[in-house]
């Protein structure tokens, strides 16, 4: 399960960030994610928060922010989301997704702290 090494990545960024406030209490951690970043959501949250016991974001909260898959469809010149990740065409043209914008996320995008 990778999902345990992302994230103990997280809980590690998120604690320099912490460190870098001062020390802040991290009351949750915000998580950007595409459906394209080979990650089981569920088995995220899990490993989030069974890596959490015995460090400073005991207690805190994963949220994760859904990111869409949009990719620019040559033949209609502009962004499209696919019609599903098993078919990555565009919905209008059935144009082959070749520039992927987003939905290959895994990013931390804030933290909430308390002071």
């Amino acid at each position: 399960m990778h999902e345990l090494s992302i994230a103990l990545s997280i809980i590690e960024g998120a604690q320099e960030e912490a460190e870098r406030q001062g020390n802040a209490q991290i009351e949750a951690v915000y998580l950007r994610l595409g459906p394209l970043a080979g990650v089981v959501r569920e088995a995220l949250t899990f490993a989030y928060d069974l890596a959490c016991e015995g460090t400073a974001l005991h207690g805190s909260r994963l949220v994760i922010v859904d990111v869409p898959i949009t990719f620019f469809c040559a033949e209609c010149a502009v962004e499209r989301t696919p019609i599903s990740v098993q078919n990555m065409s565009c919905p209008v043209c059935g144009t082959p997704a070749a520039q992927v914008l987003t939905g290959a996320e895994l990013e931390i995008c804030a933290l909430e702290l308390q002071t």
